[in-house]
C-alpha cells in the first residue's frame, strides 16, 4: 500500500484581517478628532485676504502672538497680562533675535487692541512682524 495515494489536502490556515482593519480605522478616526482639540491656543476666527504673498520668508518658525476678541493676549499658548506682555516679548526676542513674530487676532477684535501690540513688537526690534489671516478666493465673497 502506498501512503502517497491516501494523503488528503490539508486546510491552509488563513488569517482574517477584517477585525484588524476595523480597529485601525477606528483608531485613525479617534486621532483625527482628538489631535486638533489638543492644541490649547485660543479660538480665533481670522480675517480673510485675496492676494497672498507667494514668498515664504524666514527659516525658523516665528513666535505666535494671539489676541482674542475680548483682548486677551497669548504668546504661543501662554496667556499674558498687560504687565508681563512686554517683558515676555523682550525675553523671547533676546533668546532668539532672528525669529520673527506673527500676530493673530480674531476678526471681531477691535483694531485699537491690536495696534498697540504691533507697536510694542516693533519697538522691541523683532526682525519681521506679520499679521496672520485666512485666504479667501475671489469667488467666495
Amino acid at each position: 500500500m502506498s501512503l502517497g495515494a491516501k494523503r488528503r489536502a490539508r486546510a491552509v490556515p488563513v488569517m482574517n484581517v477584517t477585525p484588524l482593519v476595523d480597529v485601525v480605522l477606528v483608531l485613525l478616526i479617534i486621532f483625527m478628532v482628538v489631535v486638533p482639540m489638543m492644541e490649547k491656543s485660543p479660538a480665533i476666527s481670522l480675517p480673510d485676504f485675496f492676494n497672498p504673498d507667494p514668498e515664504a520668508k524666514g527659516k525658523t518658525d516665528p513666535y505666535t502672538v494671539s489676541v482674542t476678541k475680548t483682548g486677551d493676549v497669548y504668546l504661543e499658548k501662554e496667556k499674558l497680562s498687560e504687565e508681563t506682555m512686554e517683558l515676555a516679548l523682550r525675553t523671547a526676542n533676546t533668546s532668539d533675535p532672528t525669529r520673527r513674530i506673527v500676530l493673530r487676532a480674531d476678526r471681531d477684535t477691535p483694531y485699537n487692541l491690536v495696534r498697540p501690540l504691533f507697536k510694542v513688537c516693533q519697538d522691541i526690534g523683532f526682525p519681521g512682524i506679520s499679521i496672520r489671516v485666512n485666504s479667501l478666493k475671489k469667488d467666495e465673497k
